[in-house]
């Protein structure tokens, strides 16, 4: 028997704007002050000491798809492109499982792990998956975090106090407002950390019981994306576990944080009792204050309770617990056409980042990253120019027919109408300064002839 890690990789984050962003999301995003390395490889660095690399498998889209291989290769976690399943349209949490839980084999235990939450002492972590492992081939299996304050975006979980650890599950409450909030950690309610254990056959042999319309549709069709097309945008919690009766807890008695808000990141940092040094307050108290810039003073005078984020691009100030609203925000940017709801001024691209240094009428300035040995498409423009400056090591690159070596300091003009393309063959990351000149300067003037990343 086998536990197979199942990483879900796909949620958008808007409740983190403007930090995180649609083709930049929270769990790859990567800030000073909150972590060094990204969500997303804090989870498959810890998945992979629970299952083999070869057992690891990654539920996306395809915009998140390089950033997975991508970052995985980054903390050394070599795993194969075909280990992330992509899903053709985002269907929930029950058809994504459900979909991932297909490609084990019918003995093999699935442990579904979010990919963006903080998890500490992951030895207990490890232990408490090894020791579910036997109820799990029976039983669906969760795992409870006990709640340090009422929050209202957890999912709340009852159980039966007369039994003993694991123990059976009466009921899940969806998101409370504070005051029953308040009533259930004082009836000794636990928050649902969604992750989960369970068997391959026990998971569908479940869904056939509890959710038999599903069920039938998800078998029934074996093509990916009509499979998907005719799913329900259905989350587990309401599609199978309200129904299961079958599903047992177990205690997992680590620090645990979904980092859902800038309110939770900011109980996160209280708990690891970080001190931002560039930011001063003056009769000023209890606010939450990040700036992405470094080295960047930050001053609150006769403040308090507020939420200040600050990128290169946008600053958001709210009210402590008023963050629930940012995707408001976030919809009223996608309603004004604003790119500002799904990129930042650094863009990654399967071959490494854009970050735009300036604009104007006429012109748009970038610093490109190229990783080691990869490539950009074979692409052409319409309506801009191209000049590149070369700043570190060496670059391949194509203007027509002709090929040639550009080295540091050295730079290359491309014409309007040109197929060219770029190419990093070192061992390090290649870095060029990019200077765009036309009439239309925007990233849909682009034709591909040839591409290594499945793009069009």
């Amino acid at each position: 028997m086998k536990i197979k890690s199942i990483i879900m990789a796909w949620w958008s984050g808007t409740r983190l704007w403007p930090i995180s962003r649609k083709y930049y999301p929270k769990q790859f995003i990567k800030v000073r002050e909150l972590w060094d390395i990204s969500l997303f490889q804090q989870t498959i660095l810890r998945a992979s000491k629970i299952s083999s690399l070869a057992d690891i498998l990654i539920t996306s889209n395809s915009s998140y798809k390089f950033h997975a291989l991508t970052q995985a290769h980054e903390v050394w976690v070599k795993i194969k492109e075909d280990q992330i399943l992509v899903e053709p349209q985002a269907k929930n949490t029950l058809p994504a499982i459900a979909y991932a839980m297909d490609n084990l084999e019918k003995t093999d235990l699935g442990l579904i792990l979010p990919s963006d939450h903080i998890i500490w002492d992951e030895e207990i972590f490890i232990k408490t998956i090894a020791d579910a492992s036997e109820v799990a081939k029976k039983w669906l299996v969760t795992f409870w975090i006990t709640p340090f304050c009422p929050h209202t975006w957890y999912w709340y979980i009852d159980v039966d106090k007369k039994t003993k650890s694991p123990y059976k599950v009466k009921s899940f409450k969806e998101k409370p407002d504070e005051k029953t909030a308040k009533q259930f950690i004082k009836d000794w309610y636990f928050w649902n950390a969604w992750i989960f254990l369970f068997s391959k056959e026990v998971f569908f042999s479940e869904l056939n019981k509890n959710n038999n319309e599903f069920y039938k549709t998800f078998t029934s069709e074996k093509d990916v994306k009509t499979l998907f097309d005719k799913l329900p945008d259905l989350s587990i919690d309401y599609g199978l576990l309200e129904k299961w009766d079958n599903i047992y807890l177990m205690p997992l008695p680590i620090y645990w944080n979904d980092l859902g808000s800038f309110d939770a990141i900011d109980d996160y940092l209280t708990e690891k009792q970080y001190q931002n040094p560039n930011i001063i307050q003056i009769d000023a108290k209890a606010n939450f204050i990040l700036s992405e810039t470094e080295h960047k003073k930050v001053a609150l005078i006769g403040l308090d309770d507020l939420i200040v984020v600050d990128t290169k691009d946008a600053l958001l100030i709210s009210k402590k617990w008023e963050t629930q609203k940012i995707k408001d925000v976030v919809n009223m940017l996608k309603k004004d056409n604003s790119t500002l709801a799904e990129y930042w001024v650094t863009v990654y691209r399967p071959w490494g980042s854009y970050t735009i240094i300036d604009e104007g009428p006429w012109f748009k300035s970038k610093r490109i990253t190229v990783i080691a040995g990869k490539k950009l498409s074979l692409q052409m423009h319409y309506h801009r120019s191209e000049h590149w400056v070369v700043v570190s090591w060496t670059a391949v690159v194509t203007v027509g027919e002709e090929v040639k070596i550009v080295r540091k300091g050295e730079s290359v003009y491309i014409p309007s109408g040109f197929k060219h393309r770029l190419e990093n063959p070192g061992k390090l990351e290649l870095h060029l300064i990019e200077s765009q000149i036309w009439d239309y300067l925007e990233e849909d003037d682009i034709v591909r002839f040839d591409d290594d990343f499945w793009r069009k």
